[in-house]
């Protein structure tokens, strides 16, 4: 069981996502309106395998609440949540320490996803939230280490089940990653992202 502390100065949205969270997965989840709160919980309760930050709430700021909290919280894992932040400040988190970005607007499994993701100590980076890059060329252009793993497992015929047994995480994780090779290859689905891997040497 993951101890989550969720810092929004949304009432209603902190709570219905601690609800659901904790409905749905099990974990301790805590809750703070504000950065300061946010990080007293740290100082006293702390540190908490993911921290949950509201881009907008009281004394957040970017990269020095961020950093902040990222210390009070013994380097463990802090992402920035958000419903308006645009990319730009999405990418300034993550280079800033970040372990993600996590849209309001995600849903209920890839939200549980992305924080399995981010506990697992991985980065989680919503790619249908950001601009394409400069420079980027093919459909197999950012696909992450874990991304490629997920990828071979699907080229060997493997179930969710047996990709998450192997690479030692959760299935809904596995669900995540397979929708996002899918967009990053332009594949219809999880077969033809295999027939591409294989037609183009991914792997």
């Amino acid at each position: 069981m993951a101890k989550i502390l969720i810092a929004d100065d949304h009432v209603s949205v902190r709570a219905a996502l601690a609800r659901y969270l904790s409905a749905a997965t099990g974990d301790d989840i805590f809750q703070a309106n504000t950065l300061p709160t946010a990080l007293n919980m740290m100082a006293e309760s702390g540190p908490f395998d993911l921290v949950l930050l509201d881009y907008t709430m009281p004394g957040m700021s970017l990269p020095a609440g961020l950093a902040r909290a990222i210390k009070a919280n013994a380097q463990q894992p802090v992402a920035l949540l958000s419903g308006t932040a645009p990319p730009e400040v999405a990418r300034r988190a993550l280079a800033a320490g970040a372990c993600g970005f996590v849209p309001k607007t995600i849903g209920p499994e890839c939200m549980i996803a992305a924080i399995a993701q981010m506990i697992a100590g991985e980065i989680f980076r919503p790619d249908d939230f950001f601009a394409p890059e400069a420079g980027t060329r093919g459909p197999a252009t950012g696909l992450t280490p874990r991304e490629t793993d997920v990828l071979r497992g699907i080229s060997a015929g493997q179930s969710n089940k047996e990709i998450a047994r192997n690479l030692d995480i959760q299935e809904v994780t596995i669900k995540l990653h397979v929708k996002t090779i899918c967009r990053k290859l332009q594949a219809r689905n999880r077969t033809h992202a295999a027939m591409l891997a294989r037609d183009q040497a991914l792997l």
